[in-house]
């Protein structure tokens, strides 16, 4: 493994031994096919496993695509130990009341394993397909911050009232509420200011893609920049940096993160050396997004994964 460019070796091996390894399963294969991967993830050992919240995603639309809580709930039948997320869910098509039966259902079935990724939600096929009208990026934000802090109060309180500008909510009930307590762990997507501050106040954990680009090197200097700013938003919400674990999407950088099992174990560390506690990869596909070798993919969970848990 290729360790970060600075800090002792004692260090990094410190901060990969706390690096805990996610997967994203797209919700694109029907499920003779797609049970197998949740199966092998939950074997291999990696820590959580997530898939897209969308009724459509980019150009994969015109293709086979599936519900992710429905999706979630079957994993979560055959597999036992490794945590389940949704990557991430938004208010584009989603109501807090009734998403929230559903989210206690799912944590429910899985004993307690439910990550709940939350995001904004962007322009697109889940914006539009509705009928809906597109919203700008503010008002966006502001619907988010209000699903946010409806989602949170439905699932921690009976008997929930709410009149908001974006939604209303009437004696909305949680019983028998979630598994985990007060509810299930808010993973909140965040790259602007308004969003971060959302991180402080709901989140367990944070989320971020990085600043988009084409150059690598540039990419980690913004996911540097935006894990700098959420110090800072932390610090002014008087919330302590180790109650928030924070979590990387490494395919959101220019280059596939299963491109090799080394490069992987690049990028693990380097992000370790900007503390973050968890990366996030993809499942190889085919063709078109994450295209890639499910051999590269093997190599990883059955070396790299041992060699993390015994750094």
């Amino acid at each position: 493994m290729v360790a970060p460019a600075h800090g002792t070796s004692s260090g990094r091996a410190a901060r990969l031994a706390i690096m805990r390894i996610g997967i994203v399963i797209l919700p694109d294969q029907r499920w003779s096919e797609s049970q197998r991967r949740w199966r092998q993830a939950d074997e291999w050992g990696f820590d959580h496993a997530w898939t897209y919240d969308h009724l459509g995603w980019r150009d994969l639309v015109d293709g086979p695509w599936f519900d992710s809580m429905t999706t979630l709930t079957a994993a979560a039948t055959v597999t036992s130990r490794i945590r389940l997320g949704t990557l991430v869910a938004s208010p584009n098509f989603r109501h807090p009341a009734a998403f929230a039966r559903q989210v206690t259902a799912l944590d429910d079935v899985s004993a307690g394993r439910v990550l709940l990724g939350l995001g904004a939600g962007g322009i697109g096929f889940d914006s539009a397909v509705l009928g809906g009208e597109t919203l700008p990026p503010r008002q966006r934000v502001d619907r988010f911050a209000e699903f946010t802090e409806l989602l949170d109060l439905v699932l921690r309180e009976d008997g929930t009232t709410w009149r908001g500008d974006w939604f209303t909510a009437v004696d909305a009930r949680n019983n028998p509420g979630c598994v985990q307590r007060p509810r299930v762990p808010f993973v909140v997507a965040a790259n602007g200011p308004r969003s971060m501050r959302l991180v402080a106040r709901f989140g367990q954990g944070w989320v971020t893609t990085g600043p988009g680009g084409d150059d690598l090197d540039s990419w980690w200097d913004g996911v540097a920049e935006l894990a700098a700013r959420l110090d800072d938003t932390l610090a002014a919400a008087g919330r302590d940096p180790a109650t928030l674990d924070r979590y990387l999407s490494l395919d959101s950088a220019p280059v596939f993160s299963l491109s090799s099992a080394q490069f992987f174990a690049d990028q693990v560390g380097r992000a370790a050396a900007l503390g973050f506690t968890d990366v996030v990869t993809h499942w190889p596909r085919a063709s078109s997004w994450y295209a890639g070798d499910e051999a590269v993919l093997v190599e990883v969970a059955t070396r790299l994964l041992p060699e993390l848990r015994r750094a």
